[in-house]
């Protein structure tokens, strides 16, 4: 399986180190407020259509770059659903799959596109862009989830489209479209083999990259702004 390789995104690294955060920062801004949520089929253009609506402006926060790596913040919209592993072309393991919308200014994790349109594919990992990523509970974080790990030795497939580190994570390049309060994701159905009917909720999130402390997971959710439902509870089903 092809593998490729995190790159920094330069021209978003300052040439000193900022203070590291846990999200508290971002904890009032509108624009992580879920007021709506929705995934509608398109059946004319076997299309779904995940959307999500914010008190504020969709996309307009973005975290604050650090300079490195290892302590990068992410600040995602995330749908959790109740599709399988499989469907979006991991191998079969247990958790929660979710289509994550995400910006982190010190990394670009989407080598095989373009979000700015410069011609530079390794510079726009501040542009909201999506990963499919698998959660599991992690209680050595705040969040209480995690993107979740595996081990080089470990039978895992990944889609070819992967960023190439260890976990399950996939860069889709799904189209992404930012209007005012509303943010929409553009995925193919044929893209989630065909799936139609499942589940699924709405979180913004803080996430925080860890390339050092052993005792960490190497990208866990740190803060959680909104949840549409109220307790993850996945109870919204597409229309």
């Amino acid at each position: 399986m092809q593998k490729y390789i995190f790159t920094l995104a330069v021209a978003f690294m300052p040439t000193f180190c900022l203070a590291q955060s846990n999200g508290d920062e971002y904890k009032s801004s509108k624009d992580l407020q879920i007021t709506h949520a929705e995934v509608q089929y398109l059946e004319d253009l076997e299309l779904l259509v995940f959307q999500v609506k914010v008190a504020g402006e969709a996309g307009k926060t973005v975290p604050k770059a650090v300079g490195k790596m290892d302590g990068a913040p992410v600040l995602g919209y995330v749908f959790p659903t109740t599709l399988n592993a499989t469907d979006v072309g991991f191998s079969a393991t247990e958790g929660i799959v979710a289509l994550a919308v995400t910006s982190h200014p010190d990394f670009d994790d989407t080598p095989l596109w373009d979000e700015n349109n410069d011609r530079n594919y390794a510079n726009d990992g501040v542009v909201f862009h999506t990963h499919w990523v698998v959660l599991h509970e992690d209680k050595r974080v705040a969040g209480g989830l995690a993107v979740k790990h595996y081990k080089k030795t470990d039978q895992v497939v990944l889609p070819p489209t992967n960023p190439g580190m260890p976990m399950y994570m996939d860069s889709p390049g799904y189209g992404v479209v930012l209007k005012g309060q509303t943010l929409k994701v553009l995925v193919p159905a044929q893209r989630i083999n065909y799936q139609k009917h499942f589940n699924y909720d709405a979180v913004t999130a803080f996430m925080k990259v860890n390339a050092s402390d052993e005792s960490r997971p190497m990208l866990g959710v740190y803060e959680v702004y909104s949840v549409l439902s109220g307790n993850l509870s996945l109870p919204y089903t597409v229309k």
